[in-house]
């Protein structure tokens, strides 16, 4: 397994070996258990579904419900679907995995979804300066001008526009695992990790940067 349903709690610092500061994210990593597995010769490829925190079963619906209930697995609030490393074929539903499958990764990555930041303009969407700051100016914050002359006669498609901000999946790679706190199911990760405070995360071994370890 290469990767753990999490939450992210918050921020706080801890000391290094050489006593200096370092700020970190703390991630509650598991515990997730296996609710579904996919195999080569039935689904064409080796994965395993996995929940996170439990959840009422009165608040699924039917066939929800017995998704979990084939593979006698109590019910749970998030399901996301991760391939298996090799050697991982041996994995069954209803095992359970926690933080310390971490323990020397050195480096991780982060998938999550960011804060939804609304409708906004092009100087907060997209950086621009805007325009002059002088009295009378009335062009302080818009795009300037974003049409053609007689040919092409339209605006290119993705031109930087004014429009929704924020709400989309991202993944943060080869951030530095400070600490695995395998007792408290705790990660301390150094780097921008996206999302609000208790957001739904999933963290995974990184898949570029080798491991300390190695």
């Amino acid at each position: 397994m290469n990767a753990l349903i999490g939450r992210k709690l918050g921020m706080t610092q801890v000391f290094d070996q050489t006593g200096a500061q370092v700020p970190v994210t703390v991630i509650q990593a598991g515990p997730c258990v296996v609710v579904q597995r996919k195999t080569l010769e039935k689904d064409g490829y080796e994965a395993v579904q996995i929940g996170y925190e439990e959840q009422k079963e009165t608040r699924l619906t039917r066939p929800v419900a017995g998704h979990f209930r084939k593979g006698g697995i109590t019910p749970r609030r998030v399901l996301r679907e991760v391939r298996l490393e090799e050697g991982g074929s041996d994995t069954k539903v209803g095992d359970v995995f926690s933080a310390e499958i971490f323990e020397g990764a050195g480096f991780v990555d982060v998938i999550a979804t960011t804060k939804g930041r609304g409708f906004q303009g092009v100087v907060r969407r997209h950086g621009m300066i805007g325009g002059r700051a002088s009295h009378g100016s009335g062009n302080h914050r818009k795009p300037g001008s974003i049409g053609m002359r007689e040919h092409p006669g339209r605006i290119f498609k993705n031109k930087r526009m004014p429009g929704h901000m924020g709400s989309t999946q991202v993944t943060t790679q080869n951030l530095e695992l400070v600490q695995v706190r395998k007792d408290d199911n705790l990660l301390l990760v150094r780097g921008s990790v996206p999302g609000p405070k208790g957001g739904i995360i999933l963290v995974r071994k990184s898949i570029k940067k080798a491991s300390r370890a190695s």
